[in-house]
């Protein structure tokens, strides 16, 4: 039996190594060496000259994050609550835009955003843009939305927001109620079970989450690039530039993905010892 499984599982260590190891190996091997071949450092030198992108990428997917949190685990929590059809529904309603190619979802809100779109068309029809230069004494035609570091953080809370949503729903909903029934026996209010016993039990959802929302969120490209009109650039536009546009070194941009993926793996290894502790905590 273990020799059949074992014939089995050929296939997919097939697959992983080619397109999970080798690229991994490729990078390293790249992010090493120097343009004519040998052994470099220089690479990792030159990326300070980069730290603002590498700072902007980093708050920027922080704050989506945030955002995904703060509007996901409400949702999620209030679905739970909800009957077996209204929770059906909801699922529907949640996952219906990500069968929506991502470009054109972005697309979708370029259109919305930009001077011109239906947003701004709207304050105008409704005054508040009158109303806005009236009080703040401007003379605006329209509200500057696109291109901008809001449009950037809107359109990854957008596209992520059910990465955030379905993690923490699959946990609460499987919450057992006997615990809720016994904290309430024992004389705990509403807000008391819930920081007390849903909110503990909820977090290994919660930092499912926060990861898979950050870890897009910090190397994405394609939404700096269409919402940020290519004026807030971040990591993943700056290692595009470096192996497809004309600052090409793909040496580079081996280097500034080596780095992204070593700062991705130690923010999950903490997030997951966090959890750890946590789950340790409610235990005791």
């Amino acid at each position: 039996m273990k020799n059949k499984l074992s014939r089995l599982a050929v296939p997919y260590i097939v697959w992983m190594a080619l397109f999970v190891v080798a690229p991994i190996v490729m990078v390293v091997i790249y992010a090493f060496t120097a343009a004519e071949g040998g052994f470099t450092l220089s690479h990792f030198g030159s990326m300070g000259t980069y730290a603002v992108v590498f700072g902007r990428s980093f708050k920027l997917a922080f704050i989506a994050t945030v955002i995904c949190l703060a509007i996901g685990y409400p949702v999620s929590y209030m679905m739970s609550k909800e009957g077996k059809r209204f929770q059906r529904v909801a699922m529907v309603l949640i996952m219906l835009p990500m069968w929506i190619n991502f470009l054109l979802r972005t697309y979708s809100w370029m259109s919305i955003l930009e001077n011109n779109g239906l947003l701004n068309r709207l304050f105008q029809s409704i005054g508040v843009i009158d109303l806005y230069n009236r009080i703040f004494g401007t003379s605006l035609e329209f509200f500057p939305m696109l291109n901008t570091q809001g449009a950037v953080v809107l359109g990854m809370v957008y596209n992520y927001l059910p990465f955030m949503i379905l993690p923490i729903y699959s946990v609460i909903v499987k919450l057992d109620g006997s615990l809720i029934e016994a904290a309430r026996d024992l004389g705990a209010n509403s807000f008391n079970v819930f920081r007390r016993v849903i909110l503990p039990l909820s977090f290994p959802g919660i930092l499912s989450g926060i990861t898979m929302v950050f870890v897009p969120s910090v190397s994405t490209f394609a939404i700096s690039k269409m919402l940020g009109g290519g004026t807030e650039l971040l990591l993943g536009d700056l290692i595009e530039q470096q192996f497809l546009g004309g600052a090409y070194n793909p040496h580079l941009g081996a280097a500034i993905s080596l780095v992204m993926m070593v700062v991705v793996v130690l923010c999950m290894v903490v997030m997951n010892r966090f959890g750890e502790g946590e789950e340790q905590a409610v235990m005791l």
